[in-house]
C-alpha cells in the first residue's frame, strides 16, 4: 500500500490513476464507435423518416396555400368581360337573391368584387409583409417550445383564417383580406425555423441531405399541386369560396395529424426504438434529456464566420428565386408575348422537375459524405456551386435568347433543376454547424435574406420604368440577378464551413460532465 504522506508516492498514485482514466476513456470511445457503427448498419426505416414525412406534408400544404390567392383573385374579381364601366368601389358585389346558404357563400351565385390592380397587389404582398416580421422570434419559439407546438399552432391559425377569408371579403372589405393574409404570413414564418429545429434533433449527418431534401421538397411540390387544385375548385360548383375552405380544412387536418404523431426529439417520441434513438442521439451528440432548453450563445453565434457565409448565400438564392418566379413570367408576357401563367403546364413543369432533381442531389451529396470522397464542408460548397453557377448561366441565357417558347422553357427547366442543388449547400449548413441551434440560425438568415431579396422586384421595376417591353432593359435585370448568384457563391465557397461548432454543446453540460468525472472513485 502507498504511503499517502509521501509526496512522491502520492504523485505516482495520481499519475497511475490518470493513465487508467485515459485508457478507460479510449476504450469507452472505441466501444461507442463500434456500437454506433453496428447501430448504423442495423437501423433502416424508422421514426425519423416518419417525422420528415410529416414535415413534408406540412410544407406542401403551406406552399399550396401561398399560391392559391393569385389564382383565386382571377375568379373573385370582375374582368373587362364582366363589367363595362370602370367602377372603383372595392366591395361592390352582385349575388342576386340572398338565402341562408347563399348568404354564407355556400351556394351559387358567388359574389365578385371590383378591386383594382393596386388593391389586388396589396393582397398578394400582404403575405410577405407578415412573413418577414416574425422570422427571428419564430426561431426562438421553436427553440424554446419545440417544433410540434409551433407548427401545429401555425397550421391551426392558417386553417381558421383561410376558412373565414370568404366572409372577410364579402362582409368586410379588401382591408380585411389584407389583414387575414398578413396573419397567414406571420404564422407561416414559423415553418422554416421550426423544421430546421426539428432536423437538428432528428437528422444524422449521413442522412441529413436526404431527410431535409425530402421534407423541403414540399416547397416545389406544393406550388405544382396548388395551381391546378385551386383552378379546379374555382371552376367547380364550390366556386372561389371553396378554395379557401378546402385549404382551411386541409390545414386543420394536417395540424391534428402532426399533434398526435409529431415529436420534438427522439427522447420525446413515445414509440421510437432504443436502437434508433441511440443512433440519432449519438450521431448528433445529444444528451437525450427531456424538456431541457439550451441557452442560445448569442455572442459566439453572431461571431461565427460560417453563419455569415450562409446568410450571404441565402440572400443570393432569395434574389434569384424572386427574379425567376416573379419577373420571368412578366418578361415572357411583355417581351415574348406568351402568357406563361395562362398555361398550367408551362408554369408547373419547372417546379416538377425541381422536385425530382431534389432527390438526386440529396442522394448524391449524402453518398459523397458517407464514402468520404469529400469533406462535409467541401460537399456543401460543391452543392452550392452546382446550384448557383448553372442558375446564373440560365439567367444570362434568358437575357440573350431568341423569342422561342421551347428554348425559354428549356432554359427555365434546366435552371430550376440545378438551382435546387444549393439546398444541399447553404440550406442544411445551419444543421452542420450547430444542430442544437439550427432553427435560430435559419430564422436569422431567412429574415435577412427576405429583407434584401425583396428588393429584387423593386430594382426590376426601377430598371424597367421607361419601357417594360425593352429587351435591352430586361437584360440588365437578368444580368444583375446572375451576378448576385455568382458573387454570393464565391463568398460562400471562400469562407463557408460545415465544421461542428464548439458552442453547439452547452457549457453547463460540459461542467456537469467534469463534476461527475471528479466524483467518480479514484480507484
Amino acid at each position: 500500500m502507498y504511503n499517502l504522506e509521501n509526496g512522491k508516492n502520492t504523485k505516482l498514485l495520481h499519475s497511475e490513476i490518470d493513465a487508467e482514466r485515459k485508457n478507460s476513456d479510449i476504450e469507452e470511445k472505441n466501444e461507442a464507435k463500434i456500437t454506433l457503427s453496428n447501430t448504423t448498419r442495423q437501423i433502416g426505416y424508422g421514426y425519423r423518416h416518419e417525422q420528415a414525412a410529416l414535415l413534408f406534408v406540412c410544407l406542401t400544404v403551406a406552399y399550396s396555400m401561398r399560391t392559391c390567392m393569385g389564382v383565386a383573385l382571377v375568379a373573385m374579381v370582375y374582368n373587362r368581360h364582366d363589367i363595362r364601366s370602370d367602377i372603383q368601389g372595392n366591395n361592390q358585389t352582385d349575388i342576386g337573391s340572398v338565402g341562408l346558404l347563399n348568404g354564407i357563400l355556400f351556394t351559387e351565385p358567388y359574389p365578385k368584387f371590383r378591386w383594382n390592380k393596386t388593391t389586388q397587389d396589396y393582397m398578394l404582398a400582404a403575405f410577405s409583409w407578415g412573413y418577414m416580421i416574425l422570422q427571428i422570434p419564430a426561431g426562438q419559439i421553436a427553440h424554446r417550445y419545440g417544433t410540434r407546438y409551433l407548427l401545429t399552432g401555425a397550421l391551426v391559425i392558417n386553417g381558421v383564417i383561410s376558412f373565414c377569408t370568404p366572409w372577410a371579403a364579402y362582409y368586410g372589405s379588401w382591408v380585411f383580406v389584407v389583414i387575414f393574409r398578413m396573419i397567414q404570413g406571420l404564422s407561416q414564418s414559423c415553418f422554416i425555423p421550426g423544421m430546421h429545429t426539428a432536423f437538428g434533433k432528428w437528422a444524422p449527418l449521413e442522412e441529413r441531405g436526404r431527410l431535409s431534401a425530402f421534407a423541403y421538397g414540399g416547397q416545389a411540390l406544393g406550388t405544382v399541386l396548388g395551381l391546378p387544385i385551386t383552378g379546379f375548385i374555382a371552376s367547380s360548383p364550390l366556386g372561389w369560396p371553396g378554395i379557401f375552405r378546402f385549404y382551411g380544412l386541409l390545414s386543420l387536418a394536417v395540424g391534428a395529424v402532426l399533434w398526435f404523431f409529431g415529436a420534438d426529439s427522439p427522447a420525446q417520441h413515445p414509440r421510437i426504438s432504443v436502437a434508433e434513438r441511440r443512433y440519432i442521439e449519438e450521431a448528433l451528440g445529444q444528451t437525450g434529456s427531456k424538456g431541457k432548453h439550451l441557452k442560445v450563445p448569442w455572442k459566439k453565434l453572431l461571431r461565427c464566420k460560417a453563419l455569415y457565409a450562409i446568410v450571404i448565400a441565402h440572400i443570393g438564392q432569395t434574389w434569384g428565386q424572386l427574379t425567376l418566379y416573379t419577373e420571368v413570367p412578366a418578361f415572357m408576357d411583355k417581351v415574348m408575348k406568351v402568357n406563361i401563367k395562362a398555361n398550367g403546364l408551362l408554369t408547373a413543369l419547372p417546379f416538377l422537375v425541381m422536385w425530382f432533381a431534389n432527390f438526386f442531389f440529396s442522394w448524391f451529396t449524402d453518398m459523397i459524405i458517407v464514402k468520404k470522397w469529400l469533406s462535409v464542408t467541401n460537399t456543401r460548397k460543391l452543392a452550392q456551386s452546382l446550384g448557383c453557377i448553372p442558375a446564373a448561366v440560365g439567367l444570362i441565357s434568358l437575357a440573350y435568347v431568341k423569342k422561342d417558347i421551347v428554348v425559354v422553357e428549356t432554359i427555365l427547366v434546366l435552371t430550376c433543376a440545378f438551382k435546387i442543388a444549393a439546398h444541399l449547400g447553404w440550406h442544411v449548413n445551419h444543421i452542420d454547424l450547430a444542430p442544437n441551434f439550427a432553427g435560430t440560425m435559419m430564422s436569422i438568415s431567412n429574415a435577412v435574406s427576405n429583407v434584401f431579396g425583396s428588393l429584387a422586384p423593386v430594382v426590376a421595376g426601377f430598371l424597367l420604368a421607361d419601357d417594360v417591353a425593352s429587351e435591352f432593359l430586361w437584360r440588365k435585370v437578368f444580368l444583375i440577378a446572375a451576378g448576385i448568384y455568382i458573387i454570393t457563391d464565391i463568398v460562400y465557397v471562400a469562407i463557408g464551413s460545415a465544421e461542428l461548432q464548439k458552442w453547439n454543446t452547452p457549457e453547463e453540460d460540459t461542467k456537469g460532465k467534469i463534476e461527475n468525472d471528479e466524483q467518480k472513485p479514484m480507484i
